[in-house]
């Protein structure tokens, strides 16, 4: 990979964690779908050549369990939820260059393969561990049919990740007080020889790696903390019967400890397969359109290609959940047999709706075809996913929010601005006004926003993305109003058909740069505005290049969500969840997520399975504890600025900033070292306790405190423009 600004000359391919094969789709889990989405046709936009792939997580223990409770076989179970994945998709203009799925050939084959090559290399062994036994039922216990305690927080835990509390990956025989998850028997712990991956030994080169890896900051900052307590070798095999097997071949002796041949029935573990899949996809890819399309072995092999010696610009689009897997498993996968590392990864926030938990048992959420069926149109939708928040910040979906979202920006906005200017066209000329050229302003203008969507890919900012074609929409209705061609018609018509036609060619531009948020509404205004070809497949350059084209009478691109839909939409919902509730037999506000049902806590959870399922019960109650009015003035509490950010020397969470806040400008100490990026911090509007004590921390003097939600400090920040200095109250 070249790490140069896009478009680089190398091949890039964008993946999406892949959706396990396991339960119905919901809002939630389109949400890194849409955003890969977007991303590789913003690539594609400016000029990089691009694959983009991903697939059905076919294995694991929850298909195993549900195929068996179904009656039919896991792969009939898991294809059945694959194909009706693959049919999902596209309707929401989600289109991958290749779709496969990790029980095919190609996956089988590349996967063994890479293990293999693991192996020849001296990076797996054998070694006797304790493995969770059903002494009633007879069985050893896979991971997912284990439940017990985190040995690390204490909260309680999955099989193979503390999915309540901290959220680390756990190996086997890790969880404490073990209990059948099948027969809810107590279980107890067994020898066993597994295989396992040698990751501790990529310690160093997997810091290096974070040090390079570009994307969301939380993919860069978490893994850290786990390379700094010691890596775990990695157990790559399971007990069971579904999967792909692990390949022949002899395991190397290790001074961890040895043991007797693995059983032959031993199956390689999804989270080595699922990720191989992206290689067979982008392979599948190849092979469908030819290696001078698009040449897979150029994209992931290191020195398979004089052209591209590292290697492709590989990207990853993925839930926070799975980042170890991405960040710390996978790249030491790649490294030890010769592949690319990923050059970025971007990681998702948690979707909720309403404020609370996705909760499939009590049906509280929004599927995909439930919305679909509801009749609105998918690209509104893909709005707000992509643009309601920072990628990696937690969104939350309502009814209220989405309307607002949809009749504020992209009908009285975006779609005011389309219609106006290309209705006044239409009815004043024949074809786009002719003009001696775009004027300066608007030309500059246009660049501009070009200028943003190339800074948007570079910084991997989908909301980024869109804020520039509002934004651009925004500067239209102004210019058109002040311009006020209707009265230029008559008085100066020369004068209203420059105007025009900068309108003209600001549609354009929103038709160009906008088509990876609105694919399917830009490819309609692109046959408005008579322009040749496909949307899709043109570049930035075409937003430069001015109306060209017979405009046709324009329709309005966006329609308007009235409040009466959005009561009829709360009150199906909340029907529904009563319905649920009430045959469940319980009586709780329902916001618990519950991954059995839908996939959610499979071994190979993907991005919006565990993300938009998270269980909200852990939330702080809320205080019994009041304050007065008068207590509340007391606290100072201001709007600031972050000028400047920088480490402290010989603390591992701290940053000394210096905050801009009106009237002064005071040096303050937080603890956002691991959990922020620093180069993106100034600039960035923060809240501030300026009235808080001063404090002196690693010998530096604190004057202040920036307010920050949760565990992830999710800095609290202003919706509107308040400046400097401005006081909260």
């Amino acid at each position: 990979m070249s790490h140069d600004d896009f478009p680089t000359d190398d091949p890039a391919v964008v993946t999406c964690g892949l959706p396990y094969a396991n339960g119905d789709l919901h809002i939630g889990h389109l949400r890194t779908y849409v955003g890969g989405d977007v991303y590789s046709r913003a690539l594609e936009r400016l000029g990089q050549e691009t694959a983009f792939v991903s697939g059905s997580d076919m294995h694991g223990t929850p298909v195993a369990v549900n195929a068996e409770q179904e009656g039919v076989s896991p792969e009939a179970f898991a294809l059945d939820w694959h194909d009706r994945y693959a049919a999902t998709f596209p309707k929401f203009n989600v289109e991958f260059d290749n779709y496969g799925h990790t029980h095919d050939e190609t996956n089988i084959a590349v996967t063994q393969e890479l293990v293999r090559d693991l192996e020849d290399a001296g990076h797996v062994y054998e070694k006797e561990i304790m493995v969770a036994y059903d002494p009633v039922d007879d069985q050893y216990l896979p991971d997912r049919y284990v439940e017990g305690t985190c040995p690390y927080c204490g909260a309680h835990a999955r099989g193979d990740e503390c999915d309540e509390g901290c959220q680390r990956h756990l190996e086997p025989g890790e969880v404490e007080d073990p209990v059948s998850t099948i027969t809810g028997n107590p279980a107890e712990y067994r020898e066993r020889t597994h295989k396992f991956f040698e990751v501790s030994e990529f310690s160093d080169y997997l810091s290096g790696f974070l040090d390079r890896l570009e994307g969301t900051s939380n993919a860069r900052n978490q893994p850290r903390e786990w390379i700094e307590q010691g890596l775990q070798d990695w157990c790559i095999t399971r007990d069971m019967d579904w999967g792909i097997d692990y390949p022949g071949g002899e395991a190397t002796e290790s001074p961890r400890g040895g043991g007797e041949t693995a059983d032959n029935d031993l199956v390689l573990y999804v989270w080595v397969d699922a990720p191989i899949e992206y290689i067979s996809s982008t392979k599948q890819y190849s092979e469908r359109v030819g290696a001078d399309a698009f040449d897979w072995e150029a994209a992931w092999l290191e020195g398979a290609s004089d052209a591209h010696p590292e290697g492709g610009e590989i990207v990853h689009v993925i839930g926070r959940d799975i980042i170890q897997h991405h960040t710390i498993f996978w790249p030491a996968m790649l490294e030890a047999t010769g592949h690319a590392e990923p050059r970025a990864v971007m990681a998702s926030g948690f979707v909720t709706l309403g404020g609370k938990g996705f909760s499939t048992s009590r049906d509280r959420a929004v599927w995909a075809d439930e919305y679909l069926d509801e009749g609105f149109h998918p690209d509104p939708l893909r709005y707000y996913l992509a643009t309601n928040g920072g990628f990696q910040q937690d969104v939350d979906f309502s009814w209220e929010k989405f309307r607002d979202r949809v009749n504020t920006e992209l009908v009285g906005t975006v779609g005011n601005f389309l219609y106006r200017s290309l209705l006044f066209a239409h009815r004043n000329y024949d074809d786009a006004p002719i003009a001696d050229a775009t004027s300066d302003e608007v030309r500059d203008r246009i660049e501009e926003a070009i200028d943003d969507v190339e800074a948007a890919v570079n910084d991997y900012s989908v909301r980024a993305l869109g804020d520039a074609v509002t934004d651009l929409a925004r500067f239209g209705n102004e210019y058109i109003q002040r311009s006020e061609p209707w009265n230029l018609v008559d008085e100066d018509p020369d004068e209203a058909a420059r105007v025009i036609h900068d309108c003209v060619a600001i549609a354009k531009a929103i038709a160009v740069l906008f088509e990876p948020i609105a694919p399917e509404k830009c490819e309609r205004l692109w046959a408005q505005l008579g322009e040749d070809g496909s949307v899709h497949e043109v570049t930035v350059d075409a937003a430069r290049e001015g109306p060209a084209g017979d405009l046709a009478e324009p329709t309005e691109l966006f329609e308007q969500i009235e409040d009466e839909r959005v009561e009829a939409l709360n009150e199906k919902l909340e029907s529904r969840v009563a319905e649920a509730e009430a045959a469940d037999g319980d009586e709780g506000d329902g916001d618990e997520g519950d991954g059995d049902e839908d996939g959610s806590d499979d071994e190979a959870a993907t991005d919006e399975d565990a993300t938009d399922d998270t269980d909200m019960t852990d939330i702080e109650p809320l205080s019994d504890d009041r304050i007065g009015f008068d207590d509340f003035q007391e606290l100072d509490i201001r709007i600031g600025r972050i000028e400047d950010a920088e480490g402290i020397e010989g603390a591992d969470d701290l940053l000394k900033l210096r905050v801009d806040l009106g009237a002064e400008t005071r040096t303050i100490v937080a603890g956002l070292k691991q959990l922020h990026d620093v180069d993106d911090l100034p600039g960035t509007k923060v809240v501030v306790l300026a009235n808080m004590e001063k404090a002196e921390l690693f010998g530096v003097e604190s004057n202040g405190m920036v307010l920050a939600a949760g565990d992830e400090a999710d800095l609290l920040t202003t919706y509107e423009d308040a400046g400097p200095g401005t006081k909260v109250k």
